[in-house]
């Protein structure tokens, strides 16, 4: 029994070699050649292993892209979800939210810029599910902190939490790619910019009925 298990320990081992291997070699790849002119091929050979063992991790080239942005993204909301404050304000905490994703991407902007590219109708593949899984929760963590809001009646709104939660998505995601397409990524400039366009959103802008009609 012993024996089984230092051969499972080892068979782990290899194979958690081999993941690193190719997330490194993948990363290194992508950052150097780009994304649309690096092979899956390329990738193996570099990473030491052969084409099928790298179908294990991802079927297509975008799989393997996020196969290495995937752990950190989890992270990223783990990280959020332990950094919101009740002390804070409720636009306070969405920023510090989504603060901690825009210095993800600023890391490495090469690869985040092509990442951000390929999330679009991302939705087969080995790491889909994985990613797809991120985002629901990144959108239900705002949607909690809007519902609390509404509930302690901070704000109002006649849409649900689910809806503002999406609305405030759907900013943050159009911010964040047009951000990354400048030259100076600072940080405390996105968040201002960023600030201003959900201050309009939860200040409304008062319309008269005839601007609706």
């Amino acid at each position: 029994m012993l024996k089984a298990s230092r051969k499972t320990g080892t068979r782990e081992r290899n194979k958690q070699d081999k993941l690193m291997r190719i997330k490194s070699s993948a990363l290194e790849l992508f950052v150097s050649k780009g994304f649309d002119d690096t092979t899956t091929r390329e990738i193996a050979s570099a990473a030491g292993v052969g084409l099928g063992t790298v179908f294990v991790y991802a079927e297509t080239k975008r799989d393997l892209l996020f196969l290495i942005v995937n752990d950190d993204l989890e992270d990223c909301v783990d990280r959020s979800s332990a950094n919101c404050d009740p002390s804070r304000s409720l636009l306070q905490n969405i920023l510090e939210i989504l603060r901690i994703h825009y210095e993800y991407f600023a890391r490495l902007p090469v690869l985040s810029r092509q990442a951000l590219r390929e999330m679009y109708f991302y939705q087969t593949g080995k790491q889909a599910e994985r990613f797809i899984h991120t985002r629901e929760r990144l959108s239900g963590l705002i949607g909690k902190l809007i519902a609390e809001a509404i509930a302690t009646r901070l704000i109002h709104s006649e849409e649900s939490a689910d809806i503002i939660a999406q609305t405030i998505f759907a900013i943050y995601q159009v911010d964040l790619r047009r951000w990354l397409s400048t030259d100076d990524l600072d940080i405390e400039a996105a968040m201002l910019h960023l600030g201003r366009q959900l201050m309009v959103l939860m200040r409304g802008l008062s319309p008269r009925p005839e601007a609706l009609a």
